[in-house]
């Protein structure tokens, strides 16, 4: 998925909501091109969001589960630092396979639909990671709960994902398959939201990150000849960081 895509799902009003593909069915069809996105901006501005956020953390000899893996998109810059464990959970086994191809010893397991992480044990994990995950939770509270259960004292978590402004404006994640357009199924959770569910389980946000459609971006829109949507939706929240700790 493009953010040309994205942004045209604010540029075009609806008359009715497009039909929406549940997360696990959609992302086994979109597994093997998944990784092959050259041109994704979407991906590039989480690159670099999680880069930063994780900076500073000490990963070495440490426990890191990453719920949402997908096909491990940011295993290699976790795994270089040495970890003691890395685990990966995901709703598709699709994704999954991907991340098992390209990292035959990966340690993952399938995320069923309540969200538990069942093979982690309270307070073990040093780092938990969730990007571009979130919005597609139905259940926010739940998941921060669980995540939270397994954080250790002291322990950090790292989330990100599309911004809830943008898709309460109704911008969604989709792909093509097959000549047809998947649209995945989304859930709009506030940040604030977010911030009170952490604070209610004793996890306190240290930083947040809020990126905008701005100047920066807009090379991305002409290569794809969509300037007209860059200037209409600058200034657009697109995606945002925070990480916390417990």
């Amino acid at each position: 998925m493009t953010l040309l895509q994205t942004i045209k799902g604010l540029l075009f009003k609806r008359r009715a909501p497009l039909p929406e593909t549940a997360p696990a069915e959609g992302y086994n069809l979109w597994a093997p091109a998944y990784d092959a996105q050259p041109d994704n901006l979407m991906l590039a501005l989480d690159e670099a969001l999680f880069a930063d956020l994780l900076q500073g953390l000490e990963v070495a000899g440490k426990t890191v589960v990453d719920v949402g893996c997908g096909t491990g998109r940011h295993w290699a810059k976790l795994l270089v630092q040495g970890p003691s464990e890395l685990m990966g959970y995901d709703v598709s086994e699709g994704m999954l396979a991907m991340l098992q191809q390209k990292m035959p010893h990966a340690t993952v397991y399938l995320l069923d639909a309540a969200g538990a992480l069942s093979n982690t044990a309270d307070g073990s994990a040093d780092i938990v990671i969730s990007t571009l995950t979130m919005a597609h939770i139905p259940d926010a509270a739940t998941a921060i709960a669980e995540w939270c259960r397994v954080l250790k004292p002291g322990g950090h978590l790292i989330i990100t994902d599309y911004h809830p402004t943008a898709l309460a404006r109704g911008a969604n994640r989709s792909f093509s398959h097959q000549g047809k357009t998947v649209h995945l199924k989304n859930h709009v959770h506030p940040i604030e939201k977010i911030k009170a569910e952490l604070g209610q389980r004793g996890v306190a946000v240290l930083r947040l990150v809020e990126r905008t459609i701005d100047d920066s971006m807009q090379h991305w829109y002409e290569k794809q000849g969509a300037l007209a949507v860059f200037q209409q939706y600058k200034g657009t929240p697109i995606i945002y960081g925070l990480l916390a700790k417990k």
